[in-house]
């Protein structure tokens, strides 16, 4: 993959979000958040100098940063020649989604009595939509890990949020290598309605349902794809 350096000039309006505690944490999450939304794809060699003097951070806090990161298997440091954002493998891409299976579906069984708190739900999906109307293929990828990052968040737990967000983070890392954008997040916007109106309408079960088989259905599609994607990468390098 290419070794220029990530544009990171946008990073500098996240330098409010550090506050007078700037830490690497918080440095570490500003990043997490980047990956996630696309900025940073697979293979992007990440630049100390451009990234520190965007955020306002010191070498070590950025390196700490870094060091959280690569924990999570966001990014990878190669010797001698810098911090990379990682390329999965396709086993990688097959663990997360067995992760979410469990997670998500957990989630949609334990809810509580109706109604639900879905209101950043019905904006996520409703962003997708309008996306797709503009035809903006990448904001319909955004649109959906945000759907499923709210949909975690209505178990109204910390930790569980905590881990969807690196799960997602690093599944984005698959959806920047697929070359058909469309074809992989478009069919799943009507599903997502589905589990919205499932949800609104009070019935879990139904939600819970719709969701397995849309994970189910996704892992499937997502990691044949990869799977070829890998191997012609693989063939033209031999």
């Amino acid at each position: 993959m290419g070794t220029t350096e990530p544009e990171v000039g946008g990073l500098a309006d996240d330098r409010p979000l550090l506050g007078r505690t700037s830490t690497a944490e918080r440095v570490a999450d500003i990043l997490r958040t980047r990956i996630a939304e696309g900025y940073f794809p697979p293979g992007e060699r990440l630049s100390e100098d451009s990234i520190g003097k965007a955020l306002g951070v010191s070498r070590n806090t950025l390196r700490e940063a870094f060091r959280l990161l690569t924990h999570e298997r966001l990014l990878v440091h190669e010797l001698n020649r810098g911090v990379f954002v990682r390329m999965l493998a396709v086993q990688d891409v097959m663990d997360i989604y067995r992760t979410r299976l469990l997670v998500e579906c957990a989630v949609v069984h334990g809810l509580g009595e109706p109604p639900y708190a879905v209101d950043r739900l019905e904006a996520a999906v409703s962003g997708g939509e309008r996306s797709e109307r503009e035809r903006d293929w990448k904001g319909v990828s955004t649109a959906n890990i945000h759907f499923h990052r709210e949909l975690v968040a209505l178990a109204g737990s910390a930790r569980t949020d905590e881990l969807m967000r690196s799960v997602l983070a690093e599944l984005r890392l698959a959806f920047h290598v697929v070359d058909d954008p469309r074809r992989l997040h478009q069919p799943y916007l009507v599903r997502n309605r589905a589990i919205l109106d499932a949800l609104q309408a009070g019935d879990r079960t139904a939600a819970e349902r719709l969701l397995t088989d849309y994970l189910e259905d996704s892992r499937t599609q997502m990691v044949e794809t990869y799977a070829d994607l890998v191997a012609d990468e693989d063939g033209e390098g031999a």
